[in-house]
């Protein structure tokens, strides 16, 4: 049987299979889809410090909450904190942690064993591919496309207090386990390939591939490059 907080609300035609917990004031919409395991409301580290050595029956107690849409897909294993948001039409793949102060906009896709790991803000319409991880400070816009295994960071200097974030601009695509060097900027619809680590910003529309990641063309380019495999492929 799952466990709902007495303080959640919970709209119609949403379906939850067992072994799931939804604590705190979490609001979840209408037809949603909740699997097992899964986790809504988990409690941030600031909430469980505030309580260390204090009496503790329940983590709904110490939750604020987490906020979701209509038509939502969580599946198993997938953990939502406290403090986030995701918009309608979200989709997870399994075993995927979306912590505390981030926002998933509408109809995004977010693939198995991701990480967005705390105050990430990801737009509409985007597909996180399996394996993904977004640190604190992380902005993705709309219609972005995050291909598997790629991995952002946000500190320079390692292991520093200081995080500066990535911004990926709208249309972006990103390559299979291409790396993101923390304070760099992908420009609107520039294209970076799979493998590629990226130092520095991308110009908008620009197509980059290597290490380090160097402008081979743009946009057009690659698209005409696409279009001549799909048909091809589709013969």
């Amino acid at each position: 049987m799952p466990y709902i907080s007495k303080r959640a609300s919970v709209g119609s035609g949403t379906k939850f299979e067992s072994e799931c917990a939804i604590y705190g004031e979490s609001v979840i919409g209408e037809r949603c889809f909740i699997g097992s395991f899964c986790t809504i409301g988990h409690p941030r580290r600031a909430s469980l410090l505030e309580h260390k050595g204090k009496p503790l029956s329940n983590l709904d107690e110490i939750s604020g909450g987490s906020r979701i849409g209509n038509d939502v897909v969580l599946r198993s294993h997938s953990v939502v904190y406290e403090l986030a948001t995701l918009e309608d039409g979200v989709e997870t793949g399994h075993f995927v942690l979306i912590r505390e102060e981030t926002k998933v906009g509408k109809r995004t896709r977010v693939g198995s064993y991701s990480v967005l790991d705390g105050k990430v803000s990801v737009g509409s319409q985007v597909s996180i591919q399996s394996g993904v991880y977004l640190p604190p400070g992380s902005v993705v816009e709309d219609e972005v496309f995050l291909g598997p295994f790629v991995t952002v960071t946000n500190d320079l200097y390692p292991p520093s207090p200081v995080v500066t974030g990535v911004k990926v601009e709208r249309g972006a695509v990103i390559g299979a386990r291409a790396i993101l060097l923390a304070g760099v900027t992908v420009g609107r619809e520039a294209v970076v390939a799979a493998g590629a680590v990226v130092t520095r910003d991308v110009e908008p529309e620009s197509f980059v591939m290597g290490v380090p990641a160097r402008k081979v063309g743009d946009r057009r380019s690659y698209e005409e490059k696409k279009k001549r495999f799909l048909q091809n492929e589709l013969r």
